[in-house]
């Protein structure tokens, strides 16, 4: 919709996973370098984990695209398989041909590695890419794990690359997986875009849509409160920036301002999700309570009677602290009244005696 409006030839903030717009940041190229490097050195299980948008699948993507021409591959989305699903997508992600009409488990594997021994006669390293692989169950890592013991004398005949979100180290850690844990032999995780970055990899992904680097598109206030919301999460960048275009362009506007901006992210509730609330907003209070009948219980069992007074008065202050009453002017105030501070003294007939500055009854 506001494509032509800004002279681009395509969306520049799509949050589908195109290599083409990968901004090499040093962490996205670190990563990149760790997979490749990985798969280029036998390794065995290779690991990338990440938060929710920070890029993994877009790097994933990118080293399909640069895996070496002798490299056979096969991709797995969704991890959410039984085992004879699993090893069914795998052999028809590498279109190995099972003929039986109802083929275990064994067969499936029995295929596999005839297919992976004749592959690496011919020179052809193979590769297994599972997406989102902290959604595994137990019992598929186990099988992944025994898939690396496919081998010849000298080398493995699969590789396996598992992509995920932070939980899947926390998986991975678990001494009952320590087989699996002790066969990765390249592991990164992958970090949020240092704020220095945003602003280069707002205007990549502008320029790769076609525009024109000589406009500004966004304002240098604008692009600090993405800094300020996203925390450098490229799914959040690309959602704001997105919307925010096509805020300025219903206001007829030729760049995202601050105001565009921000409105942008209410819109987006992106604030909402990544607001902190102050603790002391929360500490304090819950102190003050802790102090105000912690104290009093503990008297009390020191002196019953008189500290159990105590006990109510001071949850009765708490009470009016919360839920202040509502103080009239004393013009209104009928003269010759009693106020309300003499009415409480004569309630308590004359005994002294205080309780935080007021008459504790019993004392003397």
């Amino acid at each position: 919709m506001y494509t032509r409006y800004f002279g681009l030839t395509e969306k520049p903030f799509a949050i589908a996973p195109n290599p083409r717009y990968l901004f090499m940041s040093e962490l996205h190229r670190e990563a990149l370098a760790h997979l490749l490097y990985g798969i280029s050195s036998d390794g065995c299980i290779i690991l990338l984990t990440g938060d929710v948008g920070t890029g993994k699948t877009t790097v994933c993507r990118c080293l399909i695209e640069q895996l070496p021409a002798t490299t056979d591959f096969a991709m797995i989305l969704n991890p959410k398989l039984s085992t004879a699903d699993l090893f069914k997508t795998i052999c028809e992600e590498l279109k190995i041909g099972v003929e039986e009409a109802a083929p275990s488990v064994k067969t499936y594997i029995d295929r596999l590695n005839a297919y992976l021994l004749d592959a690496h006669s011919r020179g052809r390293n193979t590769t297994l890419i599972v997406d989102e692989a902290q959604n595994l169950d137990i019992e598929i890592l186990e099988q992944l794990r025994l898939l690396t013991n496919l081998e010849t004398n000298t080398n493995k005949l699969l590789q396996i690359v598992l992509i995920g979100q932070p939980e899947l180290r926390d998986i991975l850690s678990d001494p009952k997986l320590s087989q699996i844990n002790q066969r990765i032999t390249t592991r990164y995780h992958l970090k949020p875009l240092q704020s220095t970055d945003v602003s280069n990899y707002i205007q990549h992904r502008i320029a790769i849509a076609g525009g024109n680097s000589r406009n500004v598109f966004f304002s240098k206030q604008a692009i600090q409160y993405v800094i300020k919301i996203s925390q450098g999460i490229p799914r959040i960048i690309n959602l704001l920036c997105d919307h925010a275009l096509l805020g300025a362009y219903a206001n007829n506007s030729d760049h995202v301002s601050l105001t565009i901006m921000k409105k942008a992210a209410v819109e987006l509730a992106a604030i909402n999700s990544h607001k902190r609330y102050p603790s002391n907003r929360v500490v304090i209070p819950l102190a003050l309570v802790l102090l105000l009948i912690t104290i009093p219980m503990v008297l009390y069992f020191v002196d019953g009677r008189d500290n159990l007074a105590l006990l109510k008065h001071n949850v009765s202050l708490l009470t009016q602290t919360l839920h202040p009453p509502t103080v009239k002017p004393e013009s209104a105030q009928p003269q010759g009244s009693p106020s309300p501070a003499d009415s409480a003294a004569g309630q308590d007939g004359g005994k002294t005696g205080t309780i935080i500055g007021q008459p504790l009854p019993g004392k003397e």
